[in-house]
């Protein structure tokens, strides 16, 4: 299995290369950027992170902003690790983000510790290390770029098609409830099942080149649904008249 991937958006360079530097010492294979843009094009170059530490006072584009966007990509966990203590700050980062919120200044071992919590609460994406996750002969997914690659043709995805399919991945082979992808998707907004559903029938429209009767996504009645990768020698080849949806 990869190392997991960990990317430090700190502009502070001595605290950013003083945790880079720690985590890798311990096995992770750490990066650290100075701002929101550079990890935007650290992700699209070098593929998704396993978990964000992401501090708020960035120089060009606050922690929630950069936040908004990963999150646009898939659902990648945030750690926020900051110098403010302002209670709703704290607070609506955690509804609408973040898994945990550290308050600056902190011991090394306990930051750790943090990643630790939530990367034990998620399950991974063993193949989140590369810029585009081949997920059998058939089917890649660009998440940098919302769009998935299915049989040498194009087709793009919404951030929430995005999100939903990246929570699939990562729980590939068992069923996620529907209860699980709501509060993943939309963490701070009241969405029922039935928007949930909408969402994943336009998604298999995409994905599947049947999408009444799909392969990669099945669903399990009443409890939710589950990703199951394609046999080898399994066709996944659309319909011509699909190419342009």
């Amino acid at each position: 299995m990869n190392k997991t991937k960990v990317l430090v958006v700190e502009d502070e360079t001595n605290i950013a290369k003083l945790i880079s530097e720690y985590l890798s010492a311990h096995g992770y294979d750490a990066a650290a950027v100075g701002d929101g843009p550079e990890a935007l094009d650290y992700v699209k170059e070098r593929g998704l992170p396993h978990i964000a530490l992401i501090d708020l006072a960035l120089p060009t584009m606050h922690g929630f902003e950069l936040s908004s966007k990963l999150k646009a990509m898939a659902d990648v966990p945030i750690i926020f690790v900051t110098s403010t203590s302002d209670t709703e700050t704290i607070v609506q980062g955690l509804k609408r983000y973040a898994e945990d919120f550290i308050v600056k200044p902190f011991e090394l071992r306990e930051l750790e510790a943090r990643i630790q919590a939530v990367l034990a609460r998620m399950p991974s994406l063993d193949y989140a290390s590369e810029p585009i996750v081949k997920v059998d002969e058939h089917l890649q997914v660009d998440f940098a770029h919302n769009r998935l690659l299915i049989s040498g043709k194009v087709y793009g995805l919404t951030p929430t098609e995005s999100i939903l399919l990246h929570v699939l991945l990562r729980n590939a082979g068992r069923v996620v409830e529907n209860r699980m992808l709501i509060a993943r998707v939309w963490p701070s907004e009241d969405v029922g099942e039935d928007t949930l559903r909408v969402h994943m029938h336009r998604l298999r429209r995409k994905l599947e080149s049947d999408s009444h009767h799909p392969h990669y996504i099945r669903t399990e009645r009443g409890v939710g649904y589950m990703f199951t990768v394609r046999p080898p020698d399994h066709s996944s080849a659309k319909d011509e008249d699909e190419s342009g949806r």
